[in-house]
This record gives structure tokens, sequence and C-alpha cells, in this order.
């Protein structure tokens, strides 16, 4: 008998499991609360088969056994739970999933697992340290009152306690977890809606954009717009080996704790991610300067408005050293930011931004220039329509390159390519989506630079000059499909045989009435 689980089964269950919360509690809420429990039912599931590992090498030794365990990734310690008057013990467990289970039926369960997660956290500084700051599973204004929220936390736990989320190391691969992790973020973006943005990326979309910024073994790659950290964890499956370093930075402190745990499923427990506003005081600095990537990519919030553009006027970075974007559309100071902290000389930027980033003139406009005469732009690729949960407008990927700068390796490259690919996806119900057909060609088609009729076009430095450094992607490549001719008279004549078969007919209708009627 296989005991292995399958990786449907267990992102069925998992998505299950938020049948306790849906229809009472928002999905862009509900989804903290579910994610948190995943990783608890994981990290406990793992130091349970490591602990029955340990139990039959020593035996009863549990001391032994404990000294061992506190050398894995992570360390669950014992939670105490005292009375606040007195400050005497009243219950000392192990901080695991299995322990609440236990207790799943008593009036504090609540409690129970807030102090459970602070006893996590607090034995796991340096990975877990704030992760849980922000989820509450003792809130009455989120989980309802005391006898709704008990009844409500005694289904979770017990949905959580089903064999087909049995997620010890023996029965499931790191990857099918991880896997896991990204298809109920996926499933939580498609019920939040616009809220959506703020922590999700859609897969097909991050493959595309880490692809495309091509990181090699060794690299240093950075996010400073994360969210939960799927295009991070992307980039890093496009390394192709374990040889590389994570960064992210993210503005909104739930998401930033999604990400994290993001990491850590996905083995990347020495990814840094940071919790901080980007734009005007990001905190992935050394010696107070910029942090410098072998690769940036991002998805920046479109359009952002109020993002900080007083602040730019004097940065201490002197990231907007081009032009000071308009305050009301932060999509150049996103890209300011990541072509700044892209190595000189090396970098390489991969960004996602709405068209109006290739055309919108004044201060956009000023900075697109000098990014262009300063040969840093390497392609921009149009994709469809509705690929995202939060927008249905079709977006562009553009992407820099510093090796073209001067006393780079591609300093004599001075054209760019442009990908029409907006007209290739796979259409959904609600929102559409890119085959691994269609990324694969666009890949292709940036790497091996050729044209490529209806579909890409390489444009030199003096034709974008002449089209006053507009990147609209229309005016490069060329999409006019020419209408077939048609034929006047054939299309009268056969108008003229359809009327007189018309007429035939109802004439011979008419003689069948005069038939019943008689």
């Amino acid at each position: 008998m296989n005991s292995k689980i399958e990786q449907k089964d267990i992102n069925n269950a998992a998505w299950a499991a938020c049948d306790t919360f849906r229809g009472v509690v928002d999905p862009a809420q509900y989804k903290d609360y579910i994610l948190v429990m995943l990783f608890v039912k994981y990290i406990s599931d793992v130091w349970k088969d490591h602990y029955e590992e340990y139990r039959r090498r020593y035996g009863d030794d549990d001391v032994r056994i404990r000294r061992k365990l506190e050398r894995e990734r992570f360390v669950l310690p014992y939670a105490e739970l005292k009375n606040p008057e007195t400050g005497v013990v009243e219950d000392r467990f192990l901080a695991d999933f299995y322990s609440l289970w236990e207790r799943r039926n008593q009036a504090n369960i609540g409690e129970l697992i807030n102090i459970v997660l602070d006893a996590i956290e607090e034995a796991n500084k340096l990975k877990l340290e704030g992760v849980f700051r922000n989820i509450d599973f003792n809130s009455e204004a989120n989980l309802g009152r005391t006898r709704d929220r008990n009844r409500r936390l005694k289904m979770f736990l017990e949905d959580f306690h089903k064999p087909q989320l049995d997620m010890r190391p023996s029965r499931v691969s790191e990857d099918v977890i991880g896997n896991t992790y990204i298809y109920l973020i996926e499933r939580f973006a498609s019920d939040s809606g616009k809220k959506a943005g703020e922590f999700y990326t859609p897969h097909k979309v991050s493959e595309l954009v880490a692809k495309l910024a091509g990181p090699q073994s060794g690299d240093r790659i950075c996010d400073p717009a994360c969210g939960s950290g799927g295009l991070l964890i992307e980039a890093a499956r496009a390394v192709g080996d374990r040889n590389f370093a994570l960064f992210g930075m993210e503005v909104n402190g739930s998401t930033w704790a999604l990400a994290r745990m993001n990491m850590f499923l996905h083995g990347a427990d020495g990814a840094r991610i940071e919790w901080c506003n980007t734009l005007t005081s990001p905190a992935l600095v050394e010696s107070d300067r910029l942090m410098k990537f072998n690769i940036v990519v991002a998805n920046p919030p479109f359009s952002l408005d109020k993002w900080g553009a007083a602040e730019a006027e004097n940065d201490r970075y002197n990231r907007f050293w081009r032009g000071v974007p308009p305050k009301s559309k932060g999509d150049w100071a996103f890209i300011s930011h990541m072509v700044e902290a892209a190595l000189d000389k090396e970098g390489r930027v991969a960004v996602v931004a709405p068209h109006g980033v290739l055309f919108r003139g004044a201060a956009e406009g000023r900075i697109r220039q000098k990014l262009i005469e300063e040969n840093l732009l390497d392609a921009v690729v149009g994709l469809p329509g509705n690929l995202f949960p939060t927008t249905s407008i079709p977006v562009a990927i553009l992407v820099f390159d510093r090796s073209r700068e001067k006393g780079g390796t591609r300093q004599e490259e001075r054209d760019v390519i442009f990908v029409d690919a907006s007209r290739e996806y796979l259409p959904g119900k609600n929102q559409n989506t890119l085959s691994d057909e269609y990324i694969d060609k666009i890949i292709k088609t940036v790497k091996e630079r050729q044209n490529v009729d209806k579909y890409a076009h390489v444009t030199s430095f003096e034709d974008i000059k002449g089209n006053d450094y507009n990147l609209n992607i229309p005016r490069y490549v060329d999409t006019f499909e020419e209408e077939e001719e048609i034929d006047i008279d054939a299309v009268q004549q056969e108008i003229e045989q359809l009327e007189a078969e018309l007429a035939e007919v109802r004439a011979k209708m008419a003689e069948k009435l005069k038939e019943i009627i008689r």
C-alpha cells in the first residue's frame, strides 16, 4: 500500500478547511488563518517525523532526542498557560498542532492557539520573528463571539487533522507542501478580487518574469515589492540549483508574514524578507547604500497614488536622479529603484507594468528617455488582458540590462526587441492565463532577438528616438491584418438569389396554410 499523499489530495483537503470561515470571514482575512495553520501543521509533522526517527535510534532518551531536534531547521518549544492573576502555570504542553487538537474542546482554544504561535516565534526568532504578530485566533471582531468562535476553531483543527493533511516528510515531499501553499494563495486571490493585488502575482506571469530575468547559479535575487513571495520562488526555480540568495521587501505586514512562511515552506529559510516601504524607507541597505543584486524582479502595484514623491526630492539613496515621477503614479518610482538596485554593468531587471509607462509624457517621459539613452532597456513584452484578478487591462514586462551600459559586456548592443504576445493566451471564465507553449515562445524570441512577422521586431535606438522615446508596442510591431477583398457584385448576386428562394418558400407556405384552413 502506497502511503504517499498526492498533490491534488492535499490541495483539496487544505481548501476544504476554508469552509469553516467561508461566508463568515472575508477571504482577504481568512487566508491568513488558513495559511498560518497549514504552516503550524507542517512544522509539527516535520518535528513529529524526526522525533520518531530519533526515538528509533536512541530509545526513550528524551533529553538526547531533544538535543538532536534542536539542531534541525527550527525548534518546537514547550508552551505554558499561566493564570493571569497568580502567574501560576496551569498547563504546559509542546507548542505544536497536536497539542492544540487534543485541547480543541477547551473554552479558551483561541487563546491557546495564540500561546502556541508566540512560543514558536520566540524559539525561532532568527527565522520567524514577527511572522505571527498580525494574526489573532482569539479575535471576536474576526471570528465571532466566544461560543461561535470556539465551535469554528474546533472544526478548523479537526479539518487539519485529516489523513490527507499528514505532512510528514516520510509521506509528503517539500515541493508538495510548497505547491499547496501557492495553490491556496492562488485560490484566495481568485476569491479576494481586487484585494488580491496586495499579495499575489499569477503563477504563469511570475514564471515568465523570472525566466526573462534569467537568474544564474550564485546570483543574489531581489523582489522589492514581493507580496507573498511567489515571484521570488519562481526566480529561485529558474536558477536550476540551490546556489542563490533571496531578498525581498513588502509594505503590508500580513503579506510580509505570508512571504516569510512561503520561503520557509520552500526550503529557502535563509531568505531575507524585510517589512518596509521600498520607495520611502528601503530596508535592504548596507553601509547606508542600497544593496546591489544580480537580478531584480517585481510586479509592483500599478500606478500607485501617494507613493512618496515629496520624500523622493531628497532621496538619500539618489534613486530618482533621472527625475521624480508624478505623485499619483508610482510606476517609474519602482522601476527607478529596481534599476539602481541592480549591480552596475551586470545586473538584470524584469518588471511588470501597465501600458501607460510605455508612452506617458512629462516626468515619466523624461525618465524613460534617459534610461533608453543610457542603453539600459533590453526588451518590451506586451501581454494579454485579464491575466490578473485585480484588473482586466493588458500589461507589459520591461527588461533592463545593466551589462549594456558603458563598460558592460553588452555595451555595443543598442537595439531593443519588442514582442506583442497580447493575442496568445488560454481563455478562462474569470481570468485568462499563459500556457507553457506561449511562455517558451516569448523566452525564445527575446533570447534569439529575431524579427517575427506580426509578433516581434528588433528596433534600433534611432527608430525609438524618432518616435520621441515612445515605447507603445504597435509603433514597432505591425500586427495589422489585411481584410479579405469583398466582391460586391458577387455579394449582390447572392442576395438576389436568397431573396428569390425566400419568395418561393413563402409562396409554398401560403398554399399549405390555405389547405389547412379549408
